[in-house]
């Protein structure tokens, strides 16, 4: 549905920016998408893995963390973007400073998973 509406109806609150994911399926290598939640930023698009409150990191979190590059499409407009995982202080600083600013629900769902939770950087190439 994101696809064929580019994305107008992609969350159900203008206040909520979805944007799909393709990357190859972990097991089979067949290009698989999903629909995350991001944030831009001045250094490219911020996405994060809360899975709910899982325990695990989400599977399209696992692979993004393996591919490098992933297909992004972002309502009309489609584009690859190298993806880079944040982790130790750059982490903490996003989280802190950008994602919990405006996804407060974010810390919610980290005390519910008692994990770190992940968080990348998506640059369009």
């Amino acid at each position: 549905m994101y696809r064929h509406l580019n994305g107008q109806l992609s969350s159900g609150s203008k206040r909520v920016p979805v944007l799909m994911l393709t990357t190859p399926g972990r097991r089979t290598g067949i290009p698989r998408s999903t629909c995350v939640r991001y944030l831009a930023t001045p250094d490219g698009l911020v996405v994060w893995g809360t899975g709910s409150g899982s325990p695990r990191d989400p599977d399209w979190f696992e692979v993004l963390r393996r591919v490098g590059v992933a297909q992004v499409q972002v309502r009309e407009r489609h584009f690859e973007a190298r993806v880079r995982e944040l982790v130790g202080d750059d982490r903490d600083a996003m989280g802190r400073d950008t994602i919990l600013v405006e996804v407060s629900e974010v810390e919610r769902y980290a005390r519910k998973a008692r994990r770190t939770i992940p968080v990348a950087m998506l640059r369009p190439l």
